[in-house]
């Protein structure tokens, strides 16, 4: 099986290299070509285009910012891909987005699934990210090797609507709760609690959370860097509030949470990491949250 991958950034990167790794054939092409470095040195091959690289796959894979650059890839790519291939999208995207675009591949026999991943950057790192998978059971079984290769634990969800919907809940999820311990942070800051000890009490807890273990870290070390930008977080809070709507279920937290990383955006820019929304309180009562000897990166 030959898989073709799209989309080499701080996410996409690391699981074309976990696939490569795995002793898959792989092919890869990015905007930019410094970005395949890594991946090659694991064992992938460079495509010099899209079609070029669809042309020689069995499966293309792709990792973007936006459904518009899924769009683009796939306008290009569908033409030059062969009747009995797949397309694998890991991007978060709307359902309704992904799903027409299914229905365009299969009309020229090309089967889809929207495998999202969930669980951060460092966990894609370590080859234990974990993918929702939603299409065909078949064709999840023709794959499913991949996947696993790609992340740690692989979720079977059903269909494409169900994969993407619960994708977008795992970040609503992760987004309110980083606010809500930047906000515990700061209470225990301005009590004059030493912040290292409040994270190691807050994390035995029951008010702990996995973003708590993770972006509390990055936040007290002071680099925010947690490989996720204001940007991507402002699309995906978005798609959040979006499908609320569009099931009729009132989401009061994630309406603040989506206003608030508008909000990061607008002062800190869209390349900003996503972690610099605890920022915002920081600068506005004037107290930085910084403890001694947490990771830049995790």
């Amino acid at each position: 099986m030959r898989y073709g991958f799209v989309g080499l950034g701080n996410l996409g990167s690391h699981l074309a290299i976990n696939l490569a790794r795995g002793g898959f054939d792989v092919a890869v092409y990015d905007l930019q070509r410094s970005a395949a470095d890594a991946v090659l040195a694991a064992g992938a091959r460079w495509a010099a285009s899209i079609p070029e690289l669809a042309v020689t796959s069995d499966c293309l894979v792709t990792c973007l910012p936006s459904p518009a650059a899924t769009t683009a890839v796939l306008d290009l790519a569908l033409p030059a891909l062969t009747r009995g291939s797949a397309w694998i999208e890991m991007s978060t995207n709307d359902f309704a987005e992904v799903e027409a675009l299914a229905a365009r591949a299969a009309r020229q026999g090309v089967a889809t699934l929207a495998c999202p991943v969930t669980g951060g950057v460092h966990r894609a790192a370590a080859g234990d990210i974990t993918v929702l998978v939603g299409g065909p059971q078949q064709v999840f079984a023709a794959h499913e090797p991949a996947l696993k290769a790609m992340g740690g634990r692989v979720i079977y969800m059903g269909g494409i609507e169900q994969a993407a919907v619960t994708k977008v809940v795992t970040n609503m999820l992760a987004f309110i709760h980083l606010i809500a311990a930047g906000e515990a942070l700061m209470l225990c800051a301005k009590a004059g609690v030493d912040l290292r000890t409040a994270f190691e009490a807050i994390a035995a807890s029951s008010g702990n959370s996995f973003v708590h273990e993770t972006e509390s870290q990055v936040i007290l070390n002071g680099s925010y860097d947690i490989g996720f930008t204001m940007d991507l977080a402002c699309k995906d809070a978005g798609f959040a509030v979006e499908f609320g709507r569009r099931f009729g279920v009132p989401l009061r937290l994630a309406a603040v949470m989506e206003q608030a990383f508008i909000e990061g955006r607008a002062k800190y820019g869209g390349g900003a990491w996503s972690s610099m929304i605890v920022k915002l309180l920081e600068d506005a009562v004037g107290t930085p949250l910084r403890a001694p000897g947490f990771p830049a990166r995790l």
